[in-house]
């Protein structure tokens, strides 16, 4: 037996034993233990003159226990039980945290193929993965997927890619010691088949002609009032005609003119004649115009209403409402900015600053990243590790307490944003390459060159933000750079004297508001520095200029019997202009409530929601980074009634009478008068077959009997009527028929002679 047995090292270290004989295979096992306990071993069964190879089981290891506890004497027994306390111990001392290998990387691939995603870890105890889709965990007891584990080599499977699989994809590891995560995304693209001519004759297709689908809403959706939290669905059911399989039209959802998508905040569904939206999680970013929009090659059909969201029941009585729409400016790899809008606080007190808060992805676990409340609205955050991914979130503070947390922001990682720049491909013949980063092919042994173009895209208050252009670099041997500053006066300083910059892009932070500074970068390696690039032009910090200037004159005026349109005056003084806060009040009350709990971009508004009859007064605030400028002036007082209209198209035009030279027309009146009476009214002519209409009357008529005069004997014409209102002129009526100017010979009927009353008939109704 023991000449059936083989013992090999492989090239990852691992021992590997082949034998029939399980006292054999105890006897090996031992003496991998004795030589390191530390080394995995891997033990299968083997058929009489095979050999194979797998993982060693925990039914194997069972099967191994009992041989050995035959005899509680064995030496070797007790040698296995004392080395295995001594791995233990050993084991102990190796403890830590997830760490990736080798990370996502991206895919662009073709529409119902295969694509897999790998990544490598390691760590002790063995990190757990899990998956995510746009930060969403992906449901793997679906058959779309397949995720496997090999010895710390995970990997996810799209068996059948389709174009919604067009996602940003995370893999997270995690122990009890920490987690980590990695990202890629994968781009599925259209394949389009084209046809191939074929040398036998094959039965070819009609031709698909162009057909116009007329689209007529049934039931439409309205404005909704929401709070909080609330779940809310918008829908709309419509006749399609023709009602063609092949030339469906696109339902094309938007807010506020930005086109909306499914997510985790918003659900769409769409066919048969129907098209609905779900908000299944109502938050103040969600308030808005939203428009359905029902596309075909003629053209479209689209349906309006607006959304508003109130805060919901604050966690302090008093307390301010949530900031909203969180962004990520900038992000690197080890920082971010993150903005957002401040709250409207019509009932509450004052805003006093903000926390902002960050959660790895994968996790529950929310930190804050300042210690003291800020008051601007954009927070540069520091220290956040290369690689994993971080959510955001911010609150706000009053003399009465801290709000709920805003909305989380997208998930976003913290990434050398020039790491793409740093790739290139080794052909290796064929179609086959290598891609690999410059820093990891052959050592040149040199100093990096001097780094250009240094300049500043973007400053704040306390901050720079600089990038530069890297000198070309081929060394095995990495790359970091050092910052340095001087102010108007003084020596040159280093930024970055703990942590060396990784990247050709840097915010240097804690400057002083107002004031000049030049800059200078060094790139270094273990052979030492480049010379100083050459220093930017004088870069200021920008001053802190205050909030907004208060609105002009806010005028108020009707639009419909539950709406009325705001208008005001920009302020004078924008100082980086946010957007505003519209308030409204019932005459005569002093209980302010807020109009839009969003901030609007533009200088005009329209309220919904008001009740008929009532009359209200308005005032707007505008809003930067800084807070909440002083109200405006309140508007004038204003009923709500419903807006005066142009009237409908007049219809149906008769000639009554024609001499040769002229004609008796005659017209009906408009269906919808607009809220105002027509009183007014104009004629239009041209001569059949021609394209521009002429006036026939410049004062207008009174009457809907008009006589057309000066026309051509024999002539065929055409008319077309408009009524006029307080409200303006109306759409035209339809073209008349074409009538021969030729006059009439029948003899007109005379007037009745001999007439005389012979009954009376009274009806009672």
């Amino acid at each position: 037996p023991l000449k059936k047995g083989v013992l090999h090292h492989t090239f990852y270290g691992l021992y590997t034993v082949s034998s029939p004989n399980r006292i054999v295979q105890a006897l090996i096992f031992t003496f991998c233990i004795i030589l390191s306990s530390t080394v995995p071993v891997t033990m299968m069964d083997a058929l009489p003159g095979q050999g194979s190879t797998g993982r060693l089981s925990l039914a194997w290891l069972s099967s191994l226990n009992r041989v050995l506890k035959k005899n509680l004497k064995c030496p070797l027994y007790l040698q296995v039980r004392k080395k295995m306390v001594e791995k233990y111990v050993r084991e102990e001392s190796m403890i830590r945290g997830p760490k990736f290998l080798t990370t996502l990387r991206s895919h662009t691939v073709w529409e119902h193929t295969p694509v897999k995603l790998y990544c490598t870890v390691e760590g002790y105890p063995t990190p757990f993965v899990k998956w995510y889709k746009d930060g969403v965990s992906i449901d793997l007891s679906s058959m779309k997927y397949n995720v496997q584990d090999n010895v710390g080599i995970h990997n996810l499977e799209i068996v059948k890619c389709e174009t919604d699989d067009t996602a940003q994809y995370t893999a997270v590891a995690s122990n009890i010691h920490g987690q980590v995560s990695t990202q890629a995304s994968v781009i599925v693209k259209s394949k389009f088949v084209y046809p191939v001519l074929l040398s036998f004759a094959v039965p070819m297709l009609p031709e698909i002609k162009y057909t116009k689908i007329n689209i007529t809403f049934l039931e439409t959706f309205g404005s909704v009032f929401g709070t909080e939290g609330d779940t809310v669905t918008l829908a709309a059911t419509m006749n399609i005609s023709p009602n063609l399989a092949n030339l469906q039209p696109e339902a094309q959802w938007f807010r506020d003119d930005h086109r909306l998508s499914d997510s985790k905040w918003v659900k769409i569904e769409s066919g048969r004649g129907e098209s609905k939206l779900t908000l299944p999680h109502l938050n103040k970013d969600d308030e808005g115009v939203y428009t359905l929009r029902m596309v075909t090659k003629g053209g479209d059909a689209a349906h309006s209403a607006f959304v508003s969201c109130a805060d919901g029941p604050p966690p302090v009585a008093g307390s301010p409402g949530a900031p909203m729409d969180i962004k990520i400016h900038d992000a690197n790899r080890d920082y971010v900015i993150v903005s957002w809008k401040p709250p409207n606080t019509t009932t509450e007190g004052p805003i006093i600053g903000y926390f902002v808060d960050r959660c790895e992805t994968g996790t529950e676990n929310w930190v804050q990243c300042n210690d003291s409340p800020i008051k601007i609205c954009k927070y540069p955050v520091p220290g956040l590790f290369e690689g994993h991914s971080y959510y955001f979130r911010v609150r706000a503070i009053n003399s009465k307490g801290i709000s709920k947390p805003s909305r989380m922001s997208d998930p976003i990682a913290a990434l050398d944003p020039t790491e793409f720049e740093r790739l290139h491909a080794i052909k290796l013949g064929g179609k086959l390459d290598v891609v690999t980063y410059y820093d990891d092919v052959e050592d040149e042994k040199k100093v990096p060159g001097t780094p250009s173009k240094l300049h500043a895209p973007e400053t704040d208050r306390t901050y720079v933000v600089l990038s530069w252009k890297p000198a070309p670099y081929h060394g095995r041997a990495p790359v970091w750079y050092y910052i340095e500053k001087v102010a108007e006066t003084g020596a040159w300083q280093r930024v970055n004297t703990q942590v060396p910059v990784r990247s050709p892009r840097y915010a240097v932070f804690d400057l002083a508001e107002g004031k000049q500074y030049l800059f200078r970068v060094l790139a270094a390696n273990m052979y030492g520095s480049s010379e100083a690039s050459e220093p930017t032009e004088p870069i200021q910090t920008q001053e802190l200029r205050g909030v907004p200037s208060a609105p002009g004159q806010v005028v108020a005026t009707r639009q419909t019997d539950t709406s009325l349109v705001i208008q005001w005056a920009e302020p004078k003084e924008p100082n980086n202009l946010i957007g505003y806060y519209i308030d409204v009040c019932v005459k005569g009350s002093k209980d302010w409530d807020s109009a839009n709990h969003k901030p609007h971009k533009s200088n005009k508004f329209v309220v919904q929601g008001l009740t008929t009859g009532g009359t209200y007064v308005f005032r707007v605030q505008a809003i930067n980074e800084l807070g909440l400028s002083d109200e405006s002036q309140e508007s004038s007082p204003l009923s709500v009634k419903a807006a005066l209209t142009i009237p409908s198209a007049p219809y149906d035009i008769a000639l009554l009478a024609c001499d040769g030279e002229s004609m008796v027309l005659n017209w009906k009146r408009p269906v919808h008068s607009g809220g105002s009476p027509v009183a007014e009214y104009y004629i239009n002519k041209r001569r059949h077959g021609e394209h521009t209409w002429r006036e026939v009357n410049i004062p207008p008529i009174k009457e809907r009997l008009f006589k057309v005069e000066h026309l051509s004997a024999g002539a065929v014409y055409e008319f077309m009527v408009y009524g006029g209102s307080l409200a303006g002129l109306g759409a035209p009526s339809a073209p008349s028929k074409a009538f021969h100017c030729d006059a009439w010979t029948m003899p007109e009927p005379g007037t009745a002679l001999k007439t005389s009353l012979k009954q009376v008939d009274i009806l009672k109704m």
